[in-house]
């Protein structure tokens, strides 16, 4: 059975605190891992959340500000420790390659497993797969960023109720799923379809057309909330968002799961997130998110 969950290792805004680690996030899709700005302590929030670097297959950067990639060193370099044997590749923006080959190569170490580096410098598909396209838009920022979406190619379902209506069972199930007929039965005739799945990944950034790309129609949406609204002039100027703002742009993408995350250390109460995202309107399911909790993907509508 194929598991798609986000786990979340950190969720600090600029500093650390007392209950939340820099920022740091897993993405497990089917067998595959992707790993999103890992921040200053990535490594060992990752040993208690129960996530070993060979769970990782991509690491995915949004920018180079240190919550969201100091913890690169100790990442790719317990990659190497532990032998992960299988490729794993990194995207991040090409403009802060500087930063990366930096972080790379922190302190000497025996590199044992191939890092793939693709760095990100436009608009576009970075990966296709069987089970997800992985692409990139950018964002607005002080410093160049992206964000990421995975989308997982439509298919179709098959129905228990228009299968025995044909006479399909068994074995011969599989074989009109791989084939598309079985001698007159097509499978348009024991099917319906069914709608990839998809996640969006939206970092430090204002409101600007990429964050609404990316967030249409996603499934599950993990976006910043640095500020409250009461302080959005404060996040405009820092090129931040409000919880209410993120709200709002989930409402009218049709997202179905809200992840509120990157809180500032300045407020105390995480609920009030909670209250101004369901003021700004937004109706779906919310998580405002805490460290080393694990939120399981909406089912396929």
């Amino acid at each position: 059975m194929s598991v798609r969950e986000f786990v979340v290792l950190g969720t600090a805004s600029q500093v650390p605190t007392r209950h939340r680690n820099h920022n740091g996030y897993l993405l497990r899709w089917d067998g595959e891992g992707i790993l999103f700005d890992p921040g200053e302590g990535t490594q060992r929030q990752m040993l208690r959340a129960g996530v070993a670097a060979h769970d990782i297959d991509r690491i995915c950067v949004t920018h180079f500000h240190g919550d969201h990639s100091l913890g690169l060193a100790g990442v790719i370099q317990r990659i190497n420790l532990d032998r992960v044997p299988h490729p794993v590749t990194a995207h991040y923006p090409a403009s802060g390659q500087k930063f990366f080959d930096r972080l790379r190569y922190a302190t000497a170490y025996r590199e044992t497993v191939a890092l793939r580096e693709e760095p990100v410098a436009a608009d576009g598909t970075l990966a296709e797969g069987a089970s997800y396209v992985l692409e990139a838009r950018r964002l607005s920022h002080p410093v160049e960023s992206f964000g990421y979406r995975l989308t997982e190619p439509d298919g179709r379902r098959m129905v228990p109720e228009l299968l025995a209506r044909h006479g399909i069972k068994g074995p011969d199930v599989g074989r009109i799923q791989r084939e598309g007929r079985l001698g007159g039965v097509t499978l348009d005739d024991v099917s319906e379809p069914r709608p990839g799945q998809s996640f969006a990944f939206v970092m430090d950034t204002r409101l600007c057309p990429g964050v609404d790309a990316l967030a249409a129609g996603a499934d599950m949406l993990v976006i910043e909330s640095t500020f409250l609204d009461e302080d959005e002039a404060l996040a405009t100027d820092h090129g931040h968002l409000t919880a209410g703002q993120a709200a709002r742009v989930a409402r009218d993408a049709g997202v179905r799961h809200l992840v509120l995350t990157h809180f500032s250390q300045r407020y105390g109460d995480p609920q009030e997130f909670e209250r101004q995202a369901r003021a700004a309107g937004f109706e779906g399911e919310l998580t405002i998110a805490a460290d080393l909790v694990r939120v399981p993907l909406p089912k396929r509508g």
